[in-house]
C-alpha cells in the first residue's frame, strides 16, 4: 500500500479536479469525508489517512458551500490548521496507536479494572471487563471495534522474530487470535475468575475441542445421564476412535462416581449443571475433591447456570464452559461457545483450537460482548420470572411435575442454595396428559417461540420428544424423556404475560 506524506500544509478537497495553491491536494470522491467521519472511528479497519481524513472533518468548522456549482453536503476545503493538526497528531506514537488496530508501539497495559479494584460486582465487570483498560485496541471509541482481518503484518523480519520470541507482543494470524475476540476473552475470564478463557465457534466444539486437548488417547471419563444429546452423541461415537472409554452415572449417584475413580484410570469428569433438560445439579465442590484425590480434572458446563448464578471455577473445578449462543451472548443472534480456567489447561484447548480451526469470527465476538454488558441485568430478571412461574406451574391442576431448581421439591433443591445465586431461566415441567395433548399445549402458546436453544432475551418452548429425541423412541426411553416432558426458556417479557398465556394454552387440554 502506498505512504502519503501529509505536510503542514496539506489541504483535503472532494473535488474531482482543481488545484488549491501549491499544497499538496488528495482526492476523495464525494461524500467520502463524511462518511468516514463516523465509521473511521469506530471500525479499526479503516486505518492510516482514512483516520487522518476522520480526524479532520470532525475538527472542521462548517463547510461553505462548493462554488464550482452543485455546492453538495460534505463538499468543501479542510482548513489547513486542521489537517496540519491531525498531520501532526497522526505522526505521534499514541495517535499511530489509535489509528492501527495492531499498532507497532507499546501496548496498553494490561491490568484490568478488576485488578485495581475498581470493579468489585458481577454487574460492572459485564459492562467493563476486557474493554474499559487493557484492550490492545487503542482508539477513543466507548464500544471496541471489530477487527475484520485474516492476517497482520509486521515492520521488519526481526519485529517478527522478536514477535516469535516472545519480545514483541502483536498478533499473527486470524486462526490465532484477534483483539476483538481477545476483549470478550479477558470479559469472561473476568466475570468467571478464570486465569484465561478461549473462545470458539459454538458450544459443541467448545466441549470437542476441550474432550480432545486433554484426554489423552486410551483414557477415560465420567459423564452423566442426564446432559445435551449431541454432547453425549459425540462422546459414544467418536471417543472411542481414540480408545476412549466412558462410564455414565446419574447426576446425584456419588456412589457410582466414587466407584469410577476408584476403578478407572478417570482422565476427566465433564457434568453440566444445572443438567439438561431435567436441571439436576452437582455438587461442585464435592466431586472436585473426589476428583482430585484421584488425580482427574473436573469440567464443568455451566451453560444453564451463566457466571453470574454460578462460578464454578471457585468450587473446586479446572474448567468451565459455556455455550455463549444461550445466556452469554443473550439475544438468539449469534453463535459461539468458550473454555475458562487453568491457564495451564486453557493453553492446551488453545494450541489444539489454532491447530484445528472452529474459529470465532469478530463479528460474532462483538455481537457476545454487545450482549455481555445486559447479561447481569437479563439473568436477574430471568431468575425472577423462572422462580414465578415454576412456583405457578407446581400449583395447576393441568400440570404433573414441575423440574426447577429453586423449589423445594427438586432432589438438589439444597446444593443449587448452596452454590448458586440464582436458579436461572429455564423451567421444564411435565403436562398432565398424553403426546397429543402437550403438543395441543405447545401449539397453543402465543409469546413463546417453539424452537430450540435458551437464554435469550425471547421466550422459546419446546417439547422434546419431539425437538431433540423424535428419531430414537428408545433413547427417550432410557433416558426419561417423556412425551408430555416441556422444557421452557423465559426471556424478559412481563411475567403476567407470560403467564396469562399459559393459562390460557393450558385450558386447551
Amino acid at each position: 500500500m502506498a505512504t502519503v506524506s501529509l505536510t503542514p500544509q496539506a489541504v483535503f478537497s472532494t473535488d474531482t479536479g482543481g488545484v488549491l495553491g501549491s499544497a499538496t491536494i488528495l482526492r476523495f470522491p464525494p461524500n467520502f469525508v463524511r462518511q468516514l467521519s463516523t465509521k473511521a472511528r469506530r471500525n479499526c479497519s479503516n486505518i492510516g489517512v482514512a483516520q487522518i481524513v476522520a480526524a479532520a472533518w470532525s475538527d472542521r468548522p462548517a463547510a461553505r458551500p462548493h462554488s464550482g456549482g452543485g455546492g453538495g453536503r460534505g463538499r468543501g476545503v479542510v482548513s489547513s490548521h486542521a489537517a496540519a493538526a491531525s498531520a501532526a497528531a497522526a505522526a505521534s506514537p499514541a495517535a499511530e496507536a489509535s489509528a492501527i488496530p495492531n499498532a507497532k508501539v507499546a501496548q496498553p497495559s494490561a491490568v484490568t479494572l478488576a485488578e485495581r479494584n475498581l470493579l468489585g460486582s458481577d454487574a460492572s465487570l459485564a459492562v467493563h471487563a476486557g474493554e474499559r483498560l487493557g484492550r490492545r485496541i487503542a482508539t477513543d471509541a466507548i464500544t471496541t471495534p471489530v477487527v475484520n482481518t485474516s492476517a497482520y503484518w509486521f515492520n521488519n523480519s526481526q519485529e517478527l522474530i522478536d514477535f516469535k520470541e516472545g519480545r514483541h507482543s502483536s498478533f499473527e494470524y486470524g486462526r490465532y487470535g484477534n483483539p476483538t475476540t481477545e476483549a470478550l476473552e479477558k470479559k469472561m475470564s473476568a466475570l468467571e475468575k478464570a486465569e484465561s478463557t478461549v473462545f470458539v465457534a459454538s458450544g459443541m466444539y467448545a466441549s470437542v475441542a476441550m474432550l480432545s486437548a486433554l484426554v489423552p488417547a486410551g483414557g477415560h471419563i465420567v459423564t452423566t445421564t442426564d446432559c445435551y444429546r449431541k454432547t453425549r452423541i459425540y462422546m459414544e461415537t467418536e471417543l472411542p476412535k481414540r480408545g476412549i472409554s466412558m462410564t455414565v452415572i446419574k447426576p446425584a449417584d456419588m456412589d457410582a462416581l466414587q466407584n469410577a475413580l476408584d476403578n478407572n484410570n478417570v482422565s476427566l469428569f465433564f457434568t453440566e449443571t444445572p443438567t439438561n433438560p431435567f436441571l439436576r445439579c452437582i455438587d461442585i465442590e464435592l466431586v472436585s475433591n473426589m476428583c482430585h484425590s484421584k488425580g482427574a480434572l473436573l469440567c464443568i458446563d455451566s451453560t444453564f447456570a451463566s457466571p453470574i448464578n454460578q462460578k464454578a471455577l471457585t468450587l473446586g473445578a479446572d474448567l468451565v464452559i459455556h455455550s455463549a449462543t444461550k445466556y452469554i451472548a443473550g439475544h438468539n443472534d449469534v453463535i459461539g461457545g468458550c473454555v475458562s480456567g487453568r491457564d495451564e489447561l486453557v493453553s492446551k484447548v488453545r494450541i489444539y483450537h489454532h491447530v484445528v480451526g472452529g474459529v470465532l469470527n469478530p463479528n460474532a465476538a462483538y455481537l457476545i460482548l454487545r450482549g455481555m454488558k445486559t447479561l447481569h441485568l437479563r439473568v436477574q430478571c430471568q431468575n425472577n420470572t423462572a422462580l414465578r412461574m415454576a412456583q405457578f406451574l407446581e400449583e395447576h391442576p393441568k400440570i404433573a411435575r414441575v423440574y426447577y431448581p429453586g423449589l423445594p421439591s427438586h432432589p438438589e433443591h439444597h446444593i443449587a442454595k448452596s452454590q448458586m445465586t440464582g436458579f436461572g431461566g429455564v423451567v421444564s415441567f411435565e403436562v398432565a396428559g398424553d403426546f397429543d395433548a402437550t403438543r395441543t399445549f405447545i401449539d397453543s402458546v402465543k409469546i413463546p417461540y417453539h424452537a430450540p436453544s435458551f437464554g435469550g432475551c425471547e421466550s422459546i418452548i419446546d417439547q422434546p420428544a419431539i425437538m431433540s429425541y423424535w428419531d430414537s423412541k428408545e433413547q427417550r426411553d432410557i433416558y426419561g424423556i417423556k412425551d408430555n416432558l416441556i422444557r421452557f426458556s423465559i426471556g424478559v417479557e412481563d411475567f403476567e404475560d407470560l403467564k396469562n398465556d399459559l393459562v390460557q394454552a393450558l385450558a386447551k387440554i
